[in-house]
């Protein structure tokens, strides 16, 4: 999962409307005596003039709206005594009755607009005697009700879709005893961050367990948008924790909004927020998942309104407005960010039979197979605006690594029918092989970031997700080298676990370099923290799956160890600043990811294999589980394929 750097944003924020007592500097509980009494002299006059502006109307307009057309109706005759003329046994309705219905229509008027004036001052005499305050939330409950209407008016019901195959959803009990056991130390790991965050965090995107509040990154823009209980849901459902579950959904249900102003990552709210409802849905059944899911679709629909296609970082979720991150090679999109929003568009074409989101997924992909790649090798940049690369920096790392990874998982998602993506991922990954990834003096496998025309030999912990990738594409790779993909994933499954080991914590650093005589180990200051990250854990779980040796599971469970010892704070999960010291110092936020990965790989890794099988289940870049779609063409819902 690919996490760019953060910078505070440049956009300007109007200040909120103090409606406190410093915006009233002679606020009082109740307006003084004075002021009620013309207020009430105001009302008095107004609804009076109204009264007496009847009875000086012409007598057309005044009588017009109760003239019922009754004038020229016949009635039975009864009596010939009034005036009336007899016409054969009926009485045609004569000028004296009309007098009289309109002398009682004016009493009656007179009576009611009496009473309402009376009424109106009465409610005139409530309204002075409460405060501002109370008059404001009145005015604001009024508002809320009007918004909600709207968007009942605006939410459109979704197409009935038939659900793919579910399976291995409610299962993975493990029969050894102490592998059972320390899968309920995870899932009581994953109790901890939950219970701190929903006491402490509670709608807050993500948690400062330390200081005990809530905590947010620009990544979400300015908005409490519970990143954390979106991100934490598939997982608490499949450890079981459904009274949490629930909590969660009844959240998401009433206060999830996304019409809000607020500047967000698209790539980061994808993986998250619409992989995190999806997963949500296909396990529970839920519609309030599924639906939300579309609502913020649309939100980040305006973000590929650019000359190429390729989507801004940015986009505001209520304006539509989009950008880059200044930082990024000449206002150039990350080739991680746009590339990885494959699975979730897909998905939400099948589910709503609108082919827009699977259009925008696959327009990038045909402008990237007609661009030149040097050494076949993808730049992490390119200009929305041109359609060329920006500086040629390529990593399988930050800033690279979830865009290959959704090329192998697009063609698994569409049960390997997606022949291109099959395609695409195999030339990525030979070009990578012949420039990126290298052995070390000490016998060490490691993937190197390409910059301006030579190799570095660094890796990071992001890059360390590769083994798992490599082990879960080995199977339909090309020339019959399932067993060297599947080799190659161990090696670097080995050299991750060498960056813990080498660790005065056994936990991992940022990046750690394969220079001289220094290998597996980070140099730097400001690479030697740890901020709860999955990605070795993610690899160790694959390994695991394919190949069953017992020392990925020893791995995990040093891992585990390691993080409740050290990351463990009494208000949840804390980071680490430096692996490397053995009296760490805390940089007190509890990352989302980590209920959403982290723990949930840990889970995985001491389940049975039936828990969220891989030939069903396909995890986006968050470790948000979604089904493999059975399907020969999945851009449409209901395809027959399916039935």
């Amino acid at each position: 999962m690919t996490t760019p750097a953060l910078l505070p944003l440049s956009g300007r924020r109007l200040p909120p409307l103090n409606l406190g007592a410093s915006a009233f500097p002679h606020h009082r509980a109740t307006l003084r005596l004075s002021e009620k009494f013309i207020l009430l002299l105001i009302l008095s006059a107004f609804i009076t003039l109204c009264f007496g502006a009847f009875f000086f109307l012409p007598d057309s307009s005044k009588h017009k709206r109760f003239d019922l057309g009754l004038e020229d109706v016949l009635i039975p005759h009864v009596d010939t005594s009034k005036g009336g003329k007899n016409l054969g046994g009926f009485l045609i309705h004569g000028q004296g009755h009309d007098e009289h219905r309109h002398r009682e229509e004016e009493e009656r008027l007179r009576n009611k607009i009496r009473a309402d004036h009376e009424k109106a001052l009465e409610e005139a005499k409530e309204k002075l005697k409460k405060s501002r305050d109370e008059i404001q939330a009145e005015i604001q409950t009024e508002k809320n009700k009007v918004v909600q209407e709207l968007k009942k008016k605006d939410s459109k019901p979704l197409p009935p879709v038939p659900l793919p195959n579910l399976i291995g959803i409610n299962s993975g009990e493990p029969a050894d005893p102490d592998i059972r056991e320390k899968r309920n130390k995870v899932k009581e790991m994953m109790k901890h961050a939950w219970d701190n965050y929903r006491q402490y965090g509670w709608g807050h995107n993500e948690l400062k367990p330390i200081a005990r509040k809530g905590h947010s990154t620009n990544i979400f823009g300015n908005s409490q948008m519970g990143a954390t209980i979106v991100d934490a849901l598939d997982t608490l459902y499949i450890m079981g924790l459904h009274d949490e579950f629930r909590e969660g959904q009844e959240w998401i249900d009433k206060n999830l909004d996304f019409s809000v102003n607020s500047e967000v990552s698209v790539f980061e709210v994808n993986i998250r927020f619409i992989g995190g409802l999806l997963a949500a849905y296909y396990l529970s059944g839920q519609e309030v998942f599924k639906i939300k899911a579309v609502q913020l679709a649309g939100k980040l629909l305006p973000a590929f309104n650019t000359p190429t296609g390729i989507p801004w970082a940015m986009v505001n979720l209520k304006s539509g407005v989009g950008r880059n991150w200044g930082w990024a090679s000449a206002g150039s999109s990350i080739l991680a960010e746009f590339g990885t929003l494959h699975m979730e568009f897909v998905h939400l074409s099948y589910l709503t039979g609108d082919p827009v989101y699977y259009n925008k997924v696959m327009h990038i992909r045909k402008l990237l197979q007609k661009m030149d790649r040097p050494n076949g090798l993808y730049p992490n940049y390119l200009n929305p605006r041109t359609g060329r690369w920006g500086q040629h920096h390529s990593s399988v790392g930050g800033l690279g690594d979830s865009f290959y990874e959704y090329l192998l998982k697009a063609w698994l998602m569409s049960d390997k029918m997606d022949t291109e993506a099959r395609k695409m991922y195999d030339d990525a990954i030979e070009a990578i092989e012949k420039h990126l990834i290298r052995k070390s003096n000490g016998g060490l496998t490691f993937i190197g970031e390409w910059k301006n025309g030579h190799l570095e030999r660094k890796m990071g912990h992001l890059t360390c997700f590769a083994g798992g990738m490599f082990a879960l594409g080995a199977d339909g790779s090309r020339n019959d080298k399932a067993g060297h993909y599947l080799q190659l994933g161990a090696e670097i499954a080995h050299t991750c676990h060498e960056s813990y080991d080498r660790t005065a914590l056994k936990l991992g650093p940022e990046a750690f370099k394969f220079d001289g005589g220094v290998e597996a180990v980070a140099v730097r200051q400001n690479e030697k923290y740890y901020i709860l990250r999955p990605e070795v854990i993610e690899t160790y779980w694959y390994m695991w799956r394919f190949t069953h040796d017992p020392k990925y599971r020893q791995w995990g469970w040093e891992a585990t160890q390691a993080i409740d010892k050290y990351c463990r704070v009494s208000g949840g999960f804390s980071g680490i600043k430096d692996v490397y010291s053995s009296s760490p110092t805390y940089d007190d936020v509890q990352q989302s990811f980590f209920l959403a990965e982290t723990l949930k790989y840990l889970y995985l890794l001491f389940s049975d294999d039936d828990l969220l099988p891989l030939d069903n289940w396909v995890f986006n870049t968050e470790a948000h589980p979604l089904p493999v779609l059975h399907l020969a063409n999945t851009t449409l819902s209901g395809n027959p394929a399916y039935r």
